[in-house]
């Protein structure tokens, strides 16, 4: 009994002592510090040949010729090698290259153009036409004259002005006499003021009911829906 007493008579331990912990995992002592590292990683036997150095081959061959086997020398060919030996053939159309000095024949030599061949021969006017616009010899006026149409002639005259046409007014004119003695009406008086700009809600009381509102008559849906809900009040209050 005294042994359960004393047992009881110990004080609790206080979880709170260590008021700069880090974490949430332990309250009643300090961690373990750890010396080794946290994961120990163990290679294959492809990652160890991975990491290990590239060995390079730096024997350099004394001769591009090599000795052949005797059993290479003493084989012999298939049907299949020896088909595959064989260069491949051109293309059915395929024909040589022409050389480049062709040779005429005799008949081309002694031909004779006709009408037509000669008209074809011809270069067209058009490119004469471009060819003579690209010299840098003057036209004379005459023929330049002579060229322009009727049209051109009527689109090269300057546009005449409008028959009402006054001209502009100048800065400065005179006022009549009738407008320097002419007194302004009480309307012209009251537009010449300024527009006086109000506040938002300058001069406004939420307050005021308008004589239409006092006079309103409510319909007979509106005082229905005045009345409060049959599940607000009794039978009893009413």
């Amino acid at each position: 009994m005294g042994s359960r007493f004393q047992q009881l008579s110990q004080p609790k331990l206080n979880h709170l002592r260590y008021l700069n912990r880090r974490s949430v995992y332990w309250l009643d002592k300090l961690p373990q510090e750890k010396t080794e590292s946290t994961t120990q990683i163990e290679l294959t036997s492809r990652w160890s040949d991975l990491t290990s150095r590239k060995i390079f081959n730096t024997q350099i061959p004394l001769s591009p010729i090599w000795e052949v086997s005797k059993w290479a020398l003493r084989a012999v060919p298939s049907e299949r090698l020896c088909k595959l030996a064989q260069p491949r053939p051109p293309a059915p159309g395929w024909q040589p290259g022409r050389p480049l000095p062709t040779p005429v024949s005799r008949g081309t030599q002694s031909a004779v153009a006709s009408s037509r061949l000669r008209e074809l021969a011809q270069p067209r006017r058009q490119q004469l036409q471009v060819l003579s616009s690209c010299r840098s010899e003057p036209r004379p006026t005459t023929q330049l004259a002579s060229r322009t149409s009727a049209h051109i002639e009527v689109l090269a005259t300057p546009k005449h002005n409008h028959p009402e046409y006054k001209g502009e007014r100048p800065v400065c004119w005179p006022v009549s006499k009738a407008a320097r003695h002419h007194v302004a009406s009480q309307r012209l008086c009251e537009l010449s003021y300024p527009k006086r700009r109000k506040a938002l809600f300058e001069g406004y009381n939420p307050y005021v009911v308008s004589r239409a509102a006092r006079s309103a008559n409510p319909s007979t849906r509106i005082q229905e829906l005045c009345l409060p809900l049959p599940r607000k009040y009794s039978s009893k209050e009413w």
